[in-house]
């Protein structure tokens, strides 16, 4: 039995709290909601983020930071990517001794186009740097708290730190594999939530399989230029953390990437569309630090570029997909 605090009580961190509890350790989960805290403890669920599902008894939850840091040597970072430096700042400023930081996060910081790995090891004291890693693939929240089979990837810079993670989620029903490419897996985890917007747009309008098909196919090939210019493997954007995220959230109705853009594309504003989800749109966030980015590399993503536009100047959802579909003539190569 190992002690593990998960910081964040969303649907995420909740079903990885499961995972960690099914695999008999001594799980706390950390958070900033009263309710949501009492809910865990007393009802052994969380309703708000995922419903109708029993928590495993062992989980216990708290609203204390210190008791949290002070629980375990082994941190799973489950906040939105907007959260990352001020909870893992406030870690480093109570932590003492190494601990192992595994995020569960997909974005990039608008502005300064960090990786959340990078974020975390600008924020935390060196003295208590014990690695840093993420967990990424095809991992919806809704099916992992039930139990249906699902497989991600684990990275790290250090492979012992890669290792011992999979050994601390693997079991019966979540299958975890190890990846030494860090940049690729947190470039393909972040960038597929654009594609995710997009295509569910492309629904909204009623455009069908074709349009969808082709759109997460070439989404995927600006993933992988921004990525290989980035340093990432172009392999890795072949598996689960590439093409295997990009496949669940551009095609399942519990990708919240997804309900966005779909409300998009039947004609809601993009404040209208965030309101009704009442939940963290990580996309839309990324697809800003990536239209940057891509200027910065001198990488071509128009389907980055068009979404860009159309959450961030107004510009008609309809438009941007004759823009695309009117592009000059290239070999699919380029």
């Amino acid at each position: 039995m190992t002690n593990i605090t998960v910081f964040g009580t969303g649907s995420w961190g909740t079903a990885l709290a499961n995972v960690l509890a099914d695999n008999d350790h001594n799980v706390l989960m950390w958070g900033k909601t009263e309710e949501t805290i009492n809910e865990i403890n007393t009802e052994h669920s969380n309703n708000k983020y995922l419903k109708n599902i029993t928590i495993n008894e062992t989980i216990k939850a708290t609203l204390d930071l210190k008791d949290a840091v002070h629980h375990a040597s082994i941190f799973v970072i489950a906040v939105p990517t907007k959260a990352i430096r001020e909870v893992t700042s406030h870690i480093s400023e109570v932590a003492d001794g190494k601990k192992m930081f595994l995020h569960v996060s997909k974005g990039i910081e608008p502005k300064t186009f960090k990786r959340i790995s990078e974020m975390i090891f600008e924020s935390i004291d060196p003295k208590i740097n014990g690695g840093i890693s993420v967990l990424s693939g095809p991992s919806h929240a809704e099916e992992v708290a039930i139990k249906h089979p699902t497989t991600v990837s684990v990275s790290s810079e250090n492979d012992e730190v890669a290792k011992l993670a999979q050994d601390l989620f693997m079991t019966d029903y979540f299958r975890v594999y190890t990846n030494n490419d860090l940049i690729g897996i947190e470039i393909g985890g972040a960038l597929k939530n654009i594609i995710a917007l997009a295509a569910g747009i492309t629904d909204g309008l009623n455009y069908g399989d074709n349009a969808k098909a082709a759109l997460i196919t070439r989404g995927l090939a600006e993933i992988t230029r921004l990525g290989v210019k980035m340093g990432a493997d172009p392999m890795t954007f072949l598996g689960l953390g590439g093409i295997g995220d990009l496949i669940v959230t551009c095609t399942s109705v519990h990708s919240r990437n997804w309900k966005c853009g779909n409300m998009l594309g039947k004609g809601a504003t993009l404040n209208e569309a965030l309101e009704e989800m009442n939940m963290v749109v990580e996309g839309v966030r990324t697809t800003e630090a990536a239209y940057y980015l891509a200027q910065e590399y001198n990488v071509e993503m128009p389907i980055t570029s068009g979404l860009y536009r159309v959450l961030f100047e107004d510009y008609p959802v309809e438009e941007g997909v004759k823009d695309l579909m009117g592009r000059d003539k290239k070999s699919e190569n380029i």
